[in-house]
């Protein structure tokens, strides 16, 4: 019976294979964009900080200066919102010409400056299970990795802005069935041009095996070139803005990876698997879905070298 229904899928999709690549093309691409499509509905559920059974308002402070990030990044305010979100590092999902619009999330920490002298030691912060001693080492050291100038902070919601502008996740979103596409249309290509249909059938199902790992691995390839493409794109239009702006992006990766080491000795041998000694991210398996935190930091301060210069 199983094999009978598998035999009569194989007929329709051969029938209809132009019809049902068309639908799964369009229904990856879909699934993959309806994170930022609704990004009320999913991505704030997620991220949202709450507090006694409410969600935590984010600081008038903190919202005036993301309307001055946008003034200065001359870009329209109507599609962004912010929030208060969990979590020490700054996040955006949505793109802002779409009905959804983008909402970006500022962790609460963001509420402690440099400038002014506030910190985050009057929260409670637990890391590991247990709760953070702000006066000895190492939460005098995640203290400091944890503040943030102004610069900084608006270096940060500066490059979400920008990379929601220009599309970003709309692109990642379409490398899937860009993909799935190209797979399948060179598949049948090459089948049709070197003669397999009239091959055994366990010749071609070999085949298509190996076309199947080949597309994946390409996809894998092309998803984390493209999103360390966007993530250079946004660093360097955020940096561009200004001198300020540039030297808060050499800060904040600086503080990112000084905060990643500390966690690597915090966590033990979880952190060790996690982070690097120089405090990147370890990479997955075969992949690196985003640039190093390094790379970026290095990349910005050579911009920074050649304006001196």
């Amino acid at each position: 019976m199983a094999f009978r229904l598998f035999m009569k899928l194989c007929v329709f999709t051969q029938q209809h294979r132009g019809k049902c690549l068309a639908g799964s093309s369009l229904g990856l691409f879909a699934v993959n964009v309806f994170y930022h499509v609704f990004p009320e509905q999913t991505f704030r559920e997620l991220y949202q900080e709450w507090y006694k059974g409410e969600r935590t308002a984010l600081s008038d402070r903190l919202r005036a200066q993301f309307r001055d990030v946008l003034d200065e990044t001359r870009l329209d305010s109507s599609g962004f919102t912010p929030f208060a979100a969990y979590g020490f590092q700054i996040i955006s999902a949505g793109v802002p010409w779409l009905p959804g619009g983008c909402l970006i999330g500022v962790p609460t920490n963001y509420n402690s400056r440099m400038e002014d002298g506030t910190c985050i030691a009057d929260r409670v912060v637990l890391v590991n299970g247990q709760e953070v001693d702000w006066t000895r080492e190492p939460g005098i050291s995640l203290q400091d990795s944890l503040t943030l100038s102004v610069n900084a902070q608006k270096f940060s919601m500066a490059r979400e802005a920008l990379h929601a502008q220009t599309g970003g996740p709309i692109l990642r979103a379409s490398v899937a069935p860009l993909s799935l596409t190209a797979v399948c249309v060179s598949a049948v290509a090459v089948k049709q041009h070197l003669g397999l249909y009239s091959r055994p059938i366990l010749f071609r199902g070999f085949y298509n095996v190996l076309i199947v790992l080949l597309g994946l691995t390409g996809y894998c390839l092309g998803y984390d070139m493209v999103s360390q493409f966007l993530d250079y794109k946004a660093d360097r239009k955020a940096a561009a803005i200004s001198k300020a702006y540039a030297r808060g992006g050499l800060e904040l990766y600086e503080k990112i990876l000084a905060h990643n080491k500390l966690l690597r000795g915090i966590f033990g041998k979880k952190g060790e698997t996690t982070y690097a000694s120089n405090g990147n991210l370890f990479p997955g398996y075969l992949r690196q879905k985003h640039a190093s935190y390094t790379s970026r930091r290095d990349r910005i301060k050579h911009a920074l070298e050649k304006r001196q210069e």
